[in-house]
């Protein structure tokens, strides 16, 4: 059996869901009852600093607003699937596009509609207050609450078993 960290190496892309991962999975609503979601800072550092990498990236959400595709379009992340309920034809489509092989992408979900997506990946993961189903097929479960932090700390640990994270000069990077 191969143990976690060393199944961090063979990583190439990470994709992440937005409601309760990228964002708090409770959100004030704005005049016509849609979420308005948060964004952490770190994770969008995180998140660039990883396409500035050669990581591949994806946002496949429930989420219908241009909000959340302006945000992650602002990041560079490429592949943005909104409205998704349906993630595996997001998976099958982001893998046909990048020739990513399933075996190394990390998702990051905390609810049943992530359930059968992670079960397809190489390295399923769910933040700390992710749903107990997820969190049963979670190889990482992480310290910290969705947007909290979660998605740099898997991002992170990625990029540290690849000897990816600040080994080199950062220039022309920008904080969030």
């Amino acid at each position: 059996m191969t143990f976690f960290k060393e199944r961090l190496k063979n990583i190439k892309a990470f994709i992440f869901d937005v409601d309760g991962v990228l964002s708090y999975d409770t959100s004030p609503l704005d005049e016509s009852g849609d979420p308005v979601r948060t964004a952490n800072v770190k994770d969008g550092f995180a998140i660039r600093y990883a396409l500035q990498n050669g990581f591949q990236m994806a946002i496949i959400t429930g989420a219908n607003t241009q909000r959340v595709k302006l945000r992650y379009k602002k990041l560079g992340v490429e592949h943005i699937y909104l409205n998704s309920f349906q993630k595996m034809e997001c998976l099958d489509d982001f893998i046909v596009k990048t020739g990513v092989a399933k075996n190394e992408i990390l998702y990051m979900g905390d609810d049943l509609v992530d359930f059968p997506i992670m079960k397809e990946v190489g390295i399923p993961t769910c933040p700390v207050d992710a749903v107990p189903e997820v969190k049963a097929i979670s190889m990482y479960i992480s310290d910290k609450k969705g947007g909290e932090g979660c998605v740099r700390d898997v991002i992170e640990q990625v990029m540290r078993s690849q000897q990816k994270w600040f080994g080199q000069e950062i220039k022309g990077i920008k904080a969030d």
